[in-house]
This record gives structure tokens, C-alpha cells and sequence, in this order.
């Protein structure tokens, strides 16, 4: 790994977020001069940048920027798209580009295991992470959940292993970023207002293999191996596959009960544990469970302890939440589902029928391709947010569908059409910003307004 002299040099770094802040930090605490740059000016941005002053760093907001400075290199927070004029203005200066990923990268002193996929990512983490405790390992969960890799390095040296929950937008501008044990779960489709093609996405998602050398392990999906087969990217790690979808693979649920996981890697051969024994339900979760305890054959973990803590692990909020029965009728919170994939899944993995919160803002993502399973498992869909009259022409044949203007008319036009023994679903496939600040945000509203009921 190349090592980063930052000491007087002079770095700006392009967004304000969580990655931005922790960014501008180590930069600071490693003797860099450091500008922040970003295009709003709301109060959480303001309070940030207070703290970032405090740090001796320079932070220029709302578009007035000096733009006369002239960088060594630049830093580019995940939720910033490349195309933007604040990113333009900094490649048509020659300045080298790299993501919190790389910077954080090169000050990490542990190995890596880094998660990424459509789906799954949040959940595999947390089960890895707490897999690897279980086994009396020391490890923190860090990336696209907690805290921010540049957050999470300065106590690196302590560490058997870090956690990484890494998207593609993290994984753009590496450039030596290597993960020890690079974990791919699933592609399918998602953010295609920031990408051109899916196999666009699928070749920034595949960025997490790019640097892994034979000594490293790749577990990876059967169904995501073939997007990249297709594609011609080269695995030049060892792969671990694993599939939930009756494909052969080093392991895999059994598809004629769709509950016993079984492995043919000669670290362990036979029946490794049963879905039914752990708290996680549905294929998706399956995945999960998969994908963890081939990371943990990878890492020559005891199985018994890592089968107690997988069973031992309970699903974070937001994600197929139980949140609470009124007269009958479930209702379940999967505001992170923000793309069709994830409601598909979540439809299948519920018993019987539901009525279907759906919408927020489009990411340019296919909504008929879900319009089967809306036939089969939909019996209203309640459309909100910006993406509603999109929904309506894509599902309303397949199933009758209704606009409501808040969450809280959602909540109650679901609860006077739902049945007994059916259930409430807030599934959105969409981004949540056109309505609420985040997917929590979201969820929470959904969960008080049940509550409400």
C-alpha cells in the first residue's frame, strides 16, 4: 500500500456529509490544509462547518468558492455524482480525484472485509461484524453504516479486522483500495439516474474485486459471477460462491426446503445451520446468512461459534420490520427498500397478500418489472411521493392503485382497505428525499402513524 505524506499539502474535499467530515478531519489531524466544499448552505451543514473551523479547516458553502485555489489532490464524498459542476471544475484543473475509500485506505493498518451488492449490504455487515466477536475477534462496522472508514482507521492498528459496508459511489475513484475479503451480493437494478447502463453499475460494483491479489478471497453470489463472466471481468482473488436461487455453488440453501444451508468447501463439507434457527426470514435474508458464514470459512472461524452469533443477530430497524398488528392486520416497515428489487423480495417473503405503501423520488429504475408480483401479492398499492404517476401507469392494470399526498393519509387509506391476516407493507422502491430527510426518517413516520392507529 502507498502510504499518503499529507503534511502541507493543500486537499479539498467535495461534500459536507458524514464521509466529508471524517475526511476532513484526518486530513487535518495528518497536517494537510484542508478546504471543504459543498453546494447547500442548510443548518446541519452550518453547524458542521462551525465544528470543522474549530479544526482549521476552510469551508465554503452554497457555490462561493474561491476559485482561483489550486489543490495537490481532492477528495470526493460518496453522494456526490461525478457530473456535477463542483466535481467538473475540479478535473478541468488536472487535480487528482480519489474517494473517502482511497483516503481512508491508505491510512488503514488491519484487514479489510468490504460488503457490497444491491441488497443485503447493511445486514451482511452487522452479521459479519458480529460473527467476527462472537469469535473473539476484535473488528468494527464501518463505511455506509455507523461511522465513516476515515473515522474508523485511526483505531485500525488495534484491530483483527475492519467491517466495510462500501456502495458504488464509494467505489468509483479508487485506486489501490484492497480488501482483504471482498464480499459481492447481489446486482440488480438500482441508481440508474446516476448510471447509464446496468452494466455500468454492475463494472462499479465489480470495483471492490479490482485490487485483490491470489492470497485474497472473494465471496460472491452465483448470480452476480455471471454479470461479470458476461462482462469479462477478471476475479484474480479466491472465489467462495453461494447462492439462494438453486444454483450450484460452494454453498447454498437447499431448495427443497428452502431452510438448510449446506457447504461443499472442504473447510467444512455437509449441513451448516438452518435459516429457521436464526431470526431472518426470506431468500434475501438467506443471502445474508450465506455470504456470512462463507466470509467466516474464509477467515478459518470456529462454525459453532459463528452459527451462535448469526443466531443470535437481530434485524436493524427499516428493514421488513415487524412494527405492530391493529385489528388483524400486520404492518411491516421495509423503508430501505428503495428499489425493485428489495420489494420484490420483501413481497415474497411475507405470507398471503398486502396492500403496498409505495414511492419517493425515482431513480430511474424499471417499476414494471415488478407489476407479476404486484399481481400476485398486491391486492391495493397506495403510491406517494413524486414517483406516483409513474407507479400508476406501470401497476394500475395489475392491481387497483390510489395517490396519497403524506404519509399519514398512506397509513390510513391502507388501514380501511387491508383485510384480517393481511399485511401493511411500506416497501418504497424509491429514494426518500423528495418527502423526508432519509429511509429512517421515513420508516419513523410510517411507524408513528401505525402506532397512531
Amino acid at each position: 500500500m502507498q502510504t499518503m505524506e499529507l503534511r502541507d499539502k493543500d486537499v479539498l474535499v467535495l461534500g459536507l456529509g458524514r464521509s466529508g467530515m471524517a475526511a476532513a478531519s484526518l486530513l487535518r489531524r495528518d497536517g494537510a490544509r484542508v478546504v471543504v466544499r459543498d453546494e447547500a448552505t442548510d443548518d446541519l451543514l452550518q453547524e458542521r462547518a462551525m465544528r470543522l473551523r474549530q479544526l482549521g479547516v476552510r469551508v465554503e458553502l452554497g457555490n462561493q468558492y474561491d476559485h482561483s485555489a489550486h489543490f495537490d489532490f481532492a477528495v470526493l464524498s460518496p453522494g456526490i455524482a461525478p457530473e456535477r459542476a463542483i466535481v467538473r471544475e475540479v478535473l478541468s484543473q488536472s487535480t487528482p480525484l480519489l474517494s473517502e475509500l482511497e483516503l481512508a485506505y491508505r491510512h488503514c493498518l488491519c484487514p479489510i472485509v468490504a460488503i457490497t451488492g444491491t441488497n443485503g449490504k447493511t445486514t451482511t455487515t452487522e452479521l459479519i461484524a458480529g460473527m467476527l466477536t462472537g469469535c473473539d475477534k476484535r473488528t468494527v462496522a464501518a463505511g455506509n453504516i455507523g461511522h465513516a472508514f476515515s473515522d474508523a482507521v485511526e483505531a485500525s492498528a488495534g484491530l483483527d479486522a475492519l467491517v466495510l459496508e462500501v456502495s458504488s459511489f464509494q467505489l468509483e475513484k479508487i485506486e489501490q483500495f484492497r480488501a482483504n475479503i471482498s464480499v459481492l451480493l447481489n446486482i440488480t437494478p438500482d441508481h440508474l439516474d446516476r448510471y447509464e447502463s446496468m452494466d455500468e453499475y454492475a463494472a462499479a460494483k465489480a470495483f471492490v474485486l479490482l485490487n485483490q491479489q491470489p492470497e485474497d478471497t472473494a465471496v460472491i453470489s452465483v448470480e452476480a459471477l455471471k454479470w461479470l463472466r458476461r462482462m469479462c471481468l477478471p476475479i484474480r482473488a479466491r472465489p467462495i460462491t453461494f447462492s439462494a436461487y438453486n444454483q450450484p455453488a460452494d454453498l447454498w440453501l437447499d431448495p427443497s426446503d428452502n431452510d438448510t444451508i449446506w457447504s461443499r468447501l472442504p473447510e467444512c463439507h455437509g449441513i451448516l445451520m438452518r435459516l429457521s434457527e436464526t431470526n431472518l426470514r426470506g431468500r434475501h435474508n438467506a443471502e445474508n446468512v450465506l455470504a456470512t458464514l462463507a466470509t467466516g470459512l474464509a477467515m478459518e472461524l470456529p462454525v459453532p461459534r459463528m452459527r451462535e452469533a448469526i443466531c443470535s443477530y437481530f434485524p436493524q430497524p427499516h428493514r421488513c420490520e415487524f412494527v405492530a398488528e391493529v385489528n388483524g392486520v400486520t404492518y411491516i416497515n421495509d423503508s430501505k427498500g428503495t428499489n425493485v428489487d428489495a420489494v420484490e423480495k420483501a413481497l415474497r417473503s411475507l405470507p398471503g397478500r398486502s396492500v403496498l405503501i409505495a414511492g419517493g423520488r425515482d431513480k430511474g429504475l424499471d417499476f414494471a418489472s415488478l407489476r407479476q408480483v404486484i399481481a400476485e401479492k398486491v391486492t391495493l398499492a397506495v403510491l406517494i411521493g413524486e414517483a406516483q404517476n409513474k407507479m400508476w401507469r406501470a401497476w394500475s392494470k395489475a392491481v387497483p392503485c390510489v395517490r396519497a399526498f403524506s404519509m399519514e393519509e398512506a397509513v390510513r387509506v391502507a388501514a380501511s382497505h387491508a383485510r384480517r391476516d393481511e399485511t401493511v407493507l411500506l416497501s418504497p422502491a424509491c429514494a426518500s428525499f423528495d418527502m423526508f430527510e432519509n429511509y429512517e426518517h421515513r420508516g419513523d413516520e410510517f411507524k408513528r402513524h401505525v402506532f397512531n392507529l
